[in-house]
């Protein structure tokens, strides 16, 4: 593959002028059996270059575990880049942002009680340095210098805006020296919003910035802090992400459309982020804490021009029309939807309640410790921690927690008696215990660790003390439940309605596998599975009220779905609709 070049006035190809003409496509949101037809898809528009994260959180899982196949194959991802003929932006973290968890910073490094993620904390870069060490060496002969489609590698992730907390930006130095010990010798680049491009730069090194409007303002910010060199917006917000409880934000397909142009007349550079979003498959979903913590929804749908099934979009077409009046587009047809599965009322007649099931979905046994540890104290990323003491004494008991992350559903015996919210910024429940003592139960869930600013030092699960009547429990039984796995649950016929959480079992046949959308109305909160690959999470608050369900994941014959319900639902009944929904917009 041609190498690229960074001179005074621009990029060059082999010695030729050349604009960048990206999308944003992250592997690890997309079904690995859809990757060749989403990069077909990112030719067929017009791009030249696809650009991904890699997120570190799946990659390296367990500081003595790393993880590069299935879904996570990124070198082969890469390889049907380069057979489609499309270049590829790399943009390795270690931290990405992206709406994912945590911002791709993998759980295990908030063990250390007071780590500062993002620095110099020599804990930190070591981490990191290990992490290089593994994936560099791999993706080394993927690079344009060795004959591969990576044209060049980014460095850390919109650092200036978290430089603007007081955080420490010698450490990007290290990164770059990392990299190109590594031998990453394509060229570098930082990106950052207009306001951050001084923070978050690095000397040496091509600065790029982001934005989604005022495309001549955003270049001129650009511009000014960089005399000379390319111009170019690395993340070209052409829509936005949800969150549990708001609205479905799309964004005008003629008003992006137009900033598009705006950019690309100027003579800039762009990647459009995103091209397709895909999803926040399992428990991968990030979250936002501006005084209040907003946890990201399922779809990262990001009104792309191709939707979360890979279908184009009336912004595909706008975008495509755009483009070329500045560049080359393939003289083929933009391809049609594909095929969608509609096969209504699929009974869940078994069930397994998680409180008394939990042997079947944990992870070890139990832990007994003198305080509530956090998720990351017991080496959990994902999923629940069930938190047990028994109280023996009779009588009204006010619980207080000193922080709940995120949501904890509070039981006496298994029965429910209260939820509080990290969202709400609920602390303290009132009950009444019965005569001969009961066991108290705190099911945590993690909704996703915070992926942007100082938030992301975002530890899960009771993260404090706990107090009932103002004293402290003398003991605590820890369950984990990362729900990584659900082969050892014991499924029986449903008799009656459940009390609390429970998982429900199904089967149905299809005859030709294809993608759907499994619909849960009438159910409340929790987490969905077919054939064991985990859709994502659900939740009546909404906006989302449908989770896309790749086709890969269908096989012709009997097919097996889990619902893990937290609450109830009047008719352990599903759908497989043809159609998304999403909800209600916000424009």
């Amino acid at each position: 593959m041609p190498e690229l070049r960074v001179d005074r006035e621009g990029f060059r190809l082999d010695g030729e002028p050349f604009r960048i003409i990206s999308g944003g496509l992250h592997y690890f949101r997309v079904h690995p059996g859809q990757w060749r037809d989403r990069l077909r898809k990112a030719r067929l528009l017009g791009l030249n270059t696809v650009d991904t994260y890699v997120p570190w959180n799946l990659h390296q899982p367990t500081r003595d575990r790393f993880v590069m196949d299935g879904g996570l194959d990124l070198p082969a991802f890469l390889e049907l880049a380069a057979e489609e003929g499309l270049h590829v932006l790399l943009r390795p973290g270690p931290y990405i942002c992206a709406e994912w968890e945590g911002g791709g910073l993998p759980s295990w490094l908030l063990a250390e009680p007071d780590i500062r993620m993002r620095t110099g904390d020599p804990r930190y870069l070591a981490a990191v340095d290990a992490f290089f060490g593994h994936l560099l060496p791999r993706m080394v002969p993927f690079l344009a210098t060795r004959g591969g489609p990576v044209i060049a590698v980014q460095v850390e992730n919109e650092y200036g805006a978290y430089g603007a907390d007081g955080a420490d930006p010698s450490h990007l130095g290290h990164l770059v020296d990392a990299l190109r010990h590594h031998g990453v010798d394509v060229p570098l680049f930082t990106c950052d919003q207009p306001g951050d491009l001084a923070r978050g730069s690095v000397p040496g090194i091509l600065s790029t910035v982001n934005f989604g409007s005022r495309a001549a303002e955003g270049l001129a910010a650009l511009r000014a802090h960089q005399p000379e060199g390319p111009l170019m917006c690395t993340e070209f917000w052409n829509g936005w992400f949800d969150r549990w409880g708001g609205l479905h934000v799309v964004r005008d397909a003629a008003t992006a459309a137009a900033e598009l142009d705006t950019l690309l007349t100027a003579g800039a550079s762009v990647n459009l982020y995103m091209f397709h979003g895909g999803t926040n498959f399992g428990f991968t979903n990030g979250a936002n804490d501006k005084h209040t913590y907003r946890p990201t929804v399922t779809s990262y749908d990001y009104d792309a021009p191709l939707d979360e099934a890979g279908d184009p979009t009336p912004k595909y077409a706008a975008f495509r029309e755009v483009i070329a009046r500045h560049a080359p587009v393939p003289d083929e047809p933009v391809p049609a939807p594909s095929k969608k599965l509609n096969l209504l009322g699929v009974p869940l007649p078994s069930s397994a309640p998680l409180l008394t099931s939990r042997s079947g979905a944990s992870s070890g046994g139990p832990v007994r410790a003198e305080r509530p540890l956090t998720m990351e104290e017991l080496g959990q990323d994902f999923g629940f921690v069930l938190y047990q003491t028994p109280l023996a004494k009779a009588g009204p008991v006010l619980l207080h927690t000193e922080s709940v992350r995120d949501r904890a559903q509070v039981f006496l015996d298994g029965r429910p008696v209260g939820v509080l919210e990290r969202e709400s910024h609920e602390r303290a429940l009132a009950f009444t215990v019965p005569e001969g003592g009961a066991t108290l139960s705190l099911l945590v869930e993690n909704q996703g660790r915070v992926n942007y600013g100082q938030g992301i030092h975002d530890r899960k699960g009771l993260t404090g003390p706990v107090t009932l009547d103002g004293a402290e429990p003398a003991v605590w039984i820890h369950h984990r439940l990362p729900l990584d796995d659900l082969g050892g649950l014991l499924f029986a016929p449903t008799t009656e309605p459940a009390v609390g959480p429970a998982f429900h079992r199904g089967t149905f046949d299809v005859e030709e596998p294809a993608d759907t959308y499994l619909d849960l109305t009438g159910w409340t909160k929790g987490n969905a599975w077919i054939n064991g690959f985990a859709l994502g999470r659900y939740w009546s608050r909404g906006p989302q009220k449908r989770l896309y369900v790749p086709g890969p994941v269908l096989r012709a014959g009997s097919n097996e779905i889990v619902v893990l319900e937290l609450h109830a639902t009047a008719r352990p009944v599903v759908d497989l609709r043809d159609t998304p929904d999403l909800g209600p917009l916000e424009e």
